[in-house]
């Protein structure tokens, strides 16, 4: 018998969403479930986190034995979808494939570079430095998504609107979750490793974590494929 814990829910729910967005946005499917497709691996990241960041439970205790758990493939699947459309969602924008003109732009002289900086930075930091994993995430993903602004300067306002956007909707979230498990935090997280600051008892790292995620993933399609926004009229 599968027991539903508080991780699986919490990733479950966020699913929901998903599903939603996908539901009622018919234009961003293909990017939702390529963006969501690519996001699942990084589940994969979950050992550098526990316990070092948190030691969550999971289904038949996978966490605490290998690191590995079925819910960060769940969860990652979801926002990575989520993060990717949130802005195409709430400004009604279309994708147009830009021009071989605009592909072959000076600026775009370091299109690779950028799409792999958060690797790039992650790992020294990661290998080299004690900060805790999820700094270390959080500073590379925000680097990523500045060196995406330099190189795809039409992307900016998408960019910067979906840290806003998906902070808002993770810690709207986060609140609902925290009072239907009050518990929680002080349960799973690893609190006496980070600031220690809970904005409305929602860790400052959460939060952290979901305004560089929105930022990074937000523009991954679009560089990747070359295509830029316009308003769908």
């Amino acid at each position: 018998m599968v027991i539903l814990n508080e991780w699986l829910i919490f990733s479950l729910i966020l699913f929901g969403i998903w599903l939603i967005l996908l539901i009622l946005k018919k234009g961003v499917r293909k990017e939702m479930l390529l963006a969501s497709i690519i996001t699942m691996l990084f589940g994969l990241t979950e050992p550098l986190f526990v316990p070092e960041y948190w030691n969550p439970p999971s289904l038949f205790n996978l966490a605490a034995k290998t690191g590995f758990d079925i819910e960060s493939l769940i969860f990652s699947f979801a926002i990575g979808g989520i993060g990717a459309v949130l802005y195409e969602f709430i400004f009604k924008s279309k994708h147009v494939k830009m021009n071989r003109k605009e592909i072959h732009s000076r600026r775009h002289k370091y299109h690779l570079l950028s799409l792999i900086s958060p690797i790039i930075v992650f790992a020294p930091l990661f290998i080299f430095t004690s900060l805790n994993p999820i700094y270390s995430a959080s500073i590379a993903m925000l680097i990523g998504g500045i060196s995406t602004m330099f190189c795809r300067p039409d992307l900016k306002k998408k960019i910067f609107f979906s840290g806003i956007l998906f902070l808002c909707l993770y810690f709207l979230f986060f609140l609902s979750f925290n009072i239907i498990y009050p518990n929680a935090v002080d349960s799973f997280w690893n609190i006496s490793a980070l600031t220690g600051i809970l904005i409305l008892g929602v860790p400052l790292e959460e939060l952290i974590f979901a305004f560089t995620f929105g930022m990074l993933w937000s523009s991954y399609y679009e560089h990747l494929k070359w295509f830029k926004l316009i308003k769908d009229e």
